[in-house]
């Protein structure tokens, strides 16, 4: 363990962190200065995410003592945002400095040991607070690892687990986790829909037409009478349908309370949607959607959207 500290052991490793968009922004800084400062003085190459999800990837890659530099770099950054944003605030105490890695589970035994060991040792000899997550990143086999306290605690705690890391490589191959764009949620009002960009809500011209559409065209015709026709979609449209699979732990904010989410999503896409009862032992539910093409699209859309 001496030799850790003094940059004996220098192979090269990789980290990943998970980072909330505002986190991110701050470690670009303006025109992506502090980042820059970062990769030149820590000599670690620091990768982020593309895309606009609330989450991203910080990737750092380097010999063991260009990422402690970078891990500290980045510390001490959150740690200056914490004091400036306490300086305004009436909070008398301060948070601590909070990071998540991410870390592939076949490695998480180790790092927990045998019985707790393991974690046990590292949050008492370093003082920072570490926690590895029961489940899984979504579609991944990576765990997140939070690990919180002061830049110094944390520091000592990241060498700690590069040294776990090392000694037990990940087993079997690792799908890593790849965070999700927000979709952004939609609003339905005075017959238009509208998309929530910031604090904005954006009209959806597309999905304003689909909505119109669906709201003239009633899943149920009282008998006897026949669909009025209306342009653009014609009363004898073929129905087909679509099936879908959604994995049971989202299939909830789906259906909503008693079935309130569901219910408007089959009364604002006039689909008609089946979900399928649990089978032992799988993962996902199957969900069935049928009605005309515009119906199955709109429905398709709003499940998704939530």
């Amino acid at each position: 363990d001496g030799r850790v500290s003094e940059g004996g052991l220098n192979v090269t490793l990789t980290i990943r962190l998970l980072m909330h968009g505002k986190e991110v922004g701050s470690i670009i800084g303006k025109k992506g200065e502090t980042v820059k400062k970062m990769r030149e003085e820590s000599g670690a190459r620091i990768n982020i995410s593309e895309g606009t999800c609330p989450e991203r990837i910080v990737t750092i890659t380097g010999p063991t003592d260009a990422i402690f530099k970078a891990f500290s770099m980045i510390a001490l950054k959150f740690e200056e945002d914490i004091n400036a944003s306490m300086t305004n605030s009436s909070v008398t105490s301060k948070p601590p400095v909070t990071l998540r890695l991410v870390v592939p589970a076949s490695q998480c035994g180790s790092l927990i040991g045998k019985g707790g060991s393991k974690i046990k040792e590292i949050r008492e000899s370093t003082g920072a607070q570490v926690q590895v997550a029961g489940d899984m990143l979504p579609n991944s086999t990576e765990r997140a690892v939070t690990i919180s306290g002061t830049p110094d605690a944390i520091i000592q705690c990241v060498k700690q687990i590069c040294v776990v890391m090392l000694e037990s490589p990940p087993k079997g191959a690792t799908i890593p986790y790849r965070p999700k764009p927000a979709s952004a949620p939609i609003i339905f009002a005075g017959g238009q829909a509208f998309t929530i960009q910031g604090q904005y809500a954006i009209p959806h011209p597309d999905l304003t037409k689909l909505h119109q559409l669906a709201m003239q065209h009633p899943p149920f015709t009282p008998l006897g009478q026949t669909t009025p026709g209306f342009p653009g979609l014609d009363a004898t449209t073929p129905t087909s349908s679509h099936e879908l699979t959604i994995p049971n732990d989202l299939i909830g904010c789906i259906i909503g309370r008693q079935g309130s989410k569901i219910n408007e999503i089959r009364q604002m896409s006039g689909a008609q949607i089946k979900i399928a009862n649990a089978t032992e032992g799988s993962a996902e539910r199957q969900v069935t959607i049928t009605g005309s093409p515009a119906n199955i699209s709109l429905a398709q859309y709003l499940i998704n959207a939530r």
